[in-house]
């Protein structure tokens, strides 16, 4: 089939393939980069966390009575979660991974803030931080009992000795074995190294270094304090009601807070994150639906207004076949044109949001199937009208005569 006169069709009524082919270029350029964003969002959603986050809950724990004896509170409480039945295991820790409060501090590979540094998420627990919070260590033991400070009175210091995560001494040591080296804090303090954690994400899943986390053996001085404890699967929900019956029942004079499900505040955090997909999600499938109703609406304009002249071509033995394939190879032009100006729009506009909100740059594979996907749409979209075309009699060619 000749495309010339195809070209002189479609030239003659230029207008409506014009819009049509800017339509299917905006529809590339949105989808493209639509599908590339989403892509991003589910992958960071996706992410491992390190922690066994669908097993965990936690709560705090409140006194306000003069002279309570927190620490001690903390002791017996602890003694008395630990040994009841679907309990993995349970630390005091005063922030909670994955729940968007924490506190961080720089920290130093050599003293008097020299070397290379980094800031990190901290977190203060006892013997049994690693255990309950399910993560994995790549060297190094959990803190000994020894270790542990009990704290009655508020300090800046830190115990000189720390459980760091993989992100964080990478951070400070490159690739050099961390387990036993001696970071500093922000004051010069020494910590010892004494455990690296495979893999742990902090508190706040935005932060670009949300991998950076430190645990410190510290615990109290109070009032307050949360308690983070770890189930077996499948038993979060009767362990967290025997926890917090068993609390009230043992001490009335203190308050214990909401429990709040790890996994719960996973999905809070990524909220932001869940919403920009689906919505992004969405936007591309109406974007696609309407790019196809557009190519669907010039299909059958050209159909309706070429009756007689399908007539006459059916009249001098074109066959059902020819004119399906005229109006496709129309079709594909019209989509080609646009596609052709919708990759240098997808990928200008994938530079600028790159360059705007620090984003990776887009890949080409996305680009790539955006430009078969929408030429299988344009085509899909055509392909009723064509078939309509096809069954003109050619007696339309005297019709009116």
């Amino acid at each position: 089939m000749e495309i010339r006169p195809i070209l002189s069709a479609l030239l003659r009524n230029r207008a409506g393939a014009i819009l049509v082919a800017l339509q299917i270029a905006i529809t590339l350029a949105i989808v493209v980069n639509a599908v590339f964003l989403t892509q991003q969002r589910v992958t960071k959603i996706g992410r491992p966390t390190g922690l066994d986050d669908q097993n965990i809950f936690s709560f705090w724990m409140t006194t306000y009575e003069k002279d309570y004896d927190f620490l001690g509170m903390v002791r017996e409480d602890m003694a008395l979660i630990r040994q009841m039945p679907g309990v993995v295991d349970a630390t005091p820790i005063f922030q909670v991974p994955l729940s968007g409060s924490g506190n961080s501090s720089l920290f130093y590979s050599l003293p008097e803030k020299k070397g290379e540094n980094s800031p990190a998420n901290i977190y203060p627990t006892d013997e049994h931080g690693v255990k309950s919070l399910g993560v994995t260590l790549s060297a190094g033991a959990p803190f000994d009992a020894n270790a542990i400070e009990y704290r009655k009175e508020q300090s800046q210091d830190y115990p000189p000795t720390a459980i760091v995560s993989q992100g964080l001494a990478k951070a400070l040591f490159k690739d050099q074995p961390a387990l036993g080296k001696t970071i500093y804090d922000d004051q010069s303090h020494p910590l010892r190294i004494v455990g690296v954690i495979q893999h742990m994400h902090g508190s706040w899943v935005g932060w670009d270094k949300v991998d950076r986390t430190i645990l410190i053996p510290r615990v109290g001085p109070g009032p307050s304090t949360q308690y983070l404890i770890r189930t077996p699967p499948g038993d979060l929900d009767r362990v967290m009601t025997a926890v917090d019956t068993a609390l009230r029942k043992r001490d009335p004079n203190r308050v214990v807070g909401e429990m709040h499900k790890m996994s719960d505040m996973k999905r809070s955090s990524y909220a932001g994150d869940s919403l920009m997909a689906v919505t992004l999600s969405t936007v591309t499938g109406l974007v696609l639906v309407f790019s196809a109703l557009g190519i669907f609406g010039l299909a059958t304009f050209n159909v309706n207004n070429r009756t007689r002249q399908i007539g006459t071509r059916r009249a001098v033995g074109a066959r059902r076949r020819d004119i399906v394939r005229y109006f496709m190879v129309e079709n594909w032009l019209v989509t080609t044109a646009g596609v052709v100006v919708g990759c240098g729009l997808a990928l200008s506009a994938g530079f600028w949001l790159s360059n705007q909100y620090q984003m990776p740059r887009l890949d080409l594979y996305y680009l790539v199937g955006g430009v078969i996907g929408l030429w299988a749409v344009g085509q899909f979209a055509a392909w009723q009208p064509s078939l309509r075309a096809a069954k003109v009699s050619p007696a339309m060619a005297t019709r009116n005569v």
